[in-house]
């Protein structure tokens, strides 16, 4: 790799799909080195990736390329095998003809005998043991994640291009794409809400809508910058308040003397013993000094206010968000679930729980863990009913919540508002209004419907919808919460579940998430 390898976007705007600005003038430069790129879902962070691709074009300004560029890509598996990520079918073919004779002088000045070792060294790289001709049909999503990016790394990009890669892995899986990023060489550009990940980043770039910011070192480096131009946004915020109520006293100031000097002209014209030629001209005089005044303050006033919402935005934007739960009161000896002996699966041959007897009481916090295909969405099914167990009982004696990944409580043809209103029967317009403006949907974002929010966006509206109601539900479940948050969600989150004093089953692959929930109990599958 050059020390010259680059990508620096110039001035760069462009549009949704709705012709709004998603950014206007976005400059930014990554060079050398792992960078991730954070910010709260809808900045626009794969829509940078996308364009530094060369996916999308951009509305306005310039993207200059400073080495080979490759992204991973999400994989359809269809027909193709493990050799097809790599583009090494062909060449793979040709060795087999060789191997058999039936291979040309031709074909065997072409042929690359090493490529079979260096394959399978990629793919261990991985935790992939498995030869290139398996189907991908015949691996789990996880599994293909992996894959993936062994041939983006094979393929020894200047610069790779990487959008979530641990979403949706099981440990084994964030491990390996972990050691995989930390011993690359070359340049990275990540986008990730994964803060183990993002830890041995060499630097984070943030996009808000003020633009990029860029700081250096891994997450906890940049949580500490980030902390500290919170603090100074605070202080610009208080001062530009004291400025404004400066401006403003100084306006009543100004307007008192005017009363005062009015009054006492008055009284003048009233003795009438000044000729009113006099008495006129001071008048003049007095309202012309008047008027330049009132202008020259009311400029003031005028900047005051500008650089007193240029503050306030700037808070609001740096401010991490903060979901407040009222609580549930639920007792600490209710019994909030209780499985009997079930035996479950979208398999009736093969079911993958079975015989699982389990009881919840009270405010327990249960998480569930295991390899990808170990059954924890359908354990989960089975609690929450959509699913029906093949034999045994399933008790649910209290209210309960599930938000999956998808977020299938909402309608994606509804507004937030509404769907905010019907999970909600008991609460108002106000109540809605705000609770939603917590969630960091504010004003005419409550109007948006959810099948055009983004799956983060979605999934903090139903968060919103579920825990910010008049009453949350005594039972919360969630199926792997933080794969579509972004960071700041996913803080305010689990300080949100710190204070909820509800039962809680969780699935999930996020080491940190789960720590940050001190969970009572384990269960750990397959």
């Amino acid at each position: 790799m050059s020390a010259l390898t680059s990508v620096t976007l110039a001035a760069l705007g462009f549009l949704k799909p709705d012709g709004a600005p998603l950014f206007t003038d976005l400059s930014l430069s990554f060079g050398p080195g792992r960078t991730g790129l954070v910010g709260r879902n809808g900045t626009g962070k794969t829509t940078v990736l996308r364009l530094i691709a060369g996916e999308v074009t951009p509305a306005s300004g310039q993207i200059l390329r400073h080495g080979r560029v490759a992204m991973l890509r999400q994989v359809h598996a269809g027909d193709q095998t493990l050799a097809d990520l790599f583009g090494a079918r062909a060449a793979l073919a040709l060795l087999d003809r060789a191997e058999a004779g039936a291979a040309s002088a031709e074909d065997l000045a072409e042929a690359d005998w090493t490529l079979p070792a260096r394959l399978e060294a990629a793919l261990l790289a991985l935790g992939l043991a498995m030869p290139p001709g398996t189907p991908l049909a015949a691996l789990s999503g996880g599994q293909v994640t992996r894959a993936a990016l062994a041939a983006a790394l094979f393929d020894a990009p200047d610069i790779l291009l990487l959008d979530e890669p641990t979403n949706n892995l099981d440990a084994e899986g964030r491990a390996a794409v972990l050691a995989a990023l930390a011993a690359w060489g070359r340049a990275a550009i990540v986008v990730s809400h994964d803060r183990e990940l993002l830890e041995q980043m060499d630097a984070i770039v943030e996009l808000t809508t003020l633009g990029a910011a860029r700081f250096g070192g891994g997450y906890s480096a940049y949580r500490a910058q980030k902390a500290v131009a919170l603090q100074a946004a605070g202080q610009a915020l208080d001062h530009a308040a004291r400025q404004q109520d400066e401006s403003a006293r100084r306006a009543r100031q100004a307007a008192e003397r005017k009363a005062r000097s009015d009054a006492a002209g008055r009284r003048v014209r009233a003795r009438g013993d000044q000729p009113k030629l006099l008495l006129d001209a001071r008048k003049d005089r007095a309202e012309g000094t008047d008027g330049s005044g009132a202008r020259l303050r009311e400029a003031r006033a005028a900047e005051a206010g500008a650089a007193l919402e240029a503050a306030r935005a700037k808070v609001e934007i740096l401010q991490p968000m903060r979901m407040d739960l009222p609580p549930t009161g639920l007792p600490r000896d209710r019994i909030v679930l209780r499985l009997d002996r079930v035996t479950g699966g979208h398999d009736p041959a093969h079911p993958v729980i079975r015989d699982l007897s389990l009881v919840l009481t009270g405010p327990e916090r249960l998480a569930i863990t295991g390899p990808n295909g170990a059954g924890k969405s359908t354990l989960m099914a089975l609690i929450t009913g959509a699913l029906a167990p093949l034999t045994g009982t399933v008790e649910r004696p209290v209210p309960l919540a599930m938000l999956d990944q998808s977020v299938s409580l909402l309608d994606p043809a509804e507004t937030l508002r509404e769907a905010f209103l019907r999970l909600n029967p008991g609460a108002d317009e106000n109540r809605a209004r705000a609770t939603l403006a917590r969630f960091l949907f504010r004003a005419e974002d409550a109007l948006q419907t959810v099948g055009a929010l983004s799956g983060g966006q979605r999934l903090r509206a139903g968060l919103a919808c579920t825990l910010g109601g008049p009453r949350p539900p005594s039972l919360l479940l969630l199926d792997e919460p933080t794969n579509h948050l972004d960071l700041d969600a996913t803080e305010a989150l689990e300080a949100a579940l710190a204070g909820y004093d509800g039962a809680l089953v969780v699935v999930s692959h996020d080491t940190r998430f789960l720590e940050a929930l001190a969970p009572t109990r384990r269960l750990a599958l397959g």
